[in-house]
């Protein structure tokens, strides 16, 4: 009996791990970059968010993606709740479609990954438009999306490697 308590009790305190990743992501959607990059800086914070509630939803959810929104919020200086409410939608989702993503393969799981991050680049659209702007005459708001996309197989190896070698659940 004493044994599952030791192999849990050591593997909830590697959380340490989850809030390192998430303030690495953080800095990393923060960062300047130079001007014709910054259309297509990926979604940091939708990723590790994604990852994390896909493979450990009983430790993030919604609560832990409004609190990181709501953190970038006031780091990029954008209207506040909007990054919240974004990374929400993110995490509802990915917890609605999670015993699907889990059976997919890593290319398979970008494809999703693109639909879901490219619906909530236009819910930030939708959000910044009612905030006053005037919206991108182009369809780059997107390419984040593509762009996150594009790199989840490799973040998803990186991260995935990570939990199994510290024992993060």
């Amino acid at each position: 009996m004493a044994g599952p308590v030791s192999a849990s009790s050591s593997s909830s305190g590697n959380c340490w791990v989850i809030w390192l990743s998430f303030a690495g992501g953080l800095v990393l959607s923060v960062t300047p970059m130079p001007e014709f990059m910054q259309y297509g800086r990926p979604l940091w914070l939708a990723l590790l968010l994604t990852y994390w509630t896909l493979y450990l939803p009983h430790r993030v959810g919604m609560t832990t993606a409004w609190l990181l929104g709501l953190a970038l919020d006031v780091l990029g200086g954008t209207l506040l709740g909007q990054n919240a409410l974004v990374l929400a939608l993110v995490s509802f989702l990915v917890q609605l479609l999670q015993p699907r993503l889990r059976m997919f393969h890593n290319w398979q799981q970008s494809l999703v990954l693109l639909v879901v991050l490219g619906l909530a680049q236009l819910v930030q659209l939708w959000l910044y438009v009612l905030a006053g702007h005037r919206p991108p005459p182009t369809l780059l708001f997107l390419l984040p999306a593509l762009v996150s996309a594009l790199l989840w197989p490799w973040l998803f190896v990186i991260l995935r490697a990570l939990r199994l070698r510290l024992r993060v659940g």
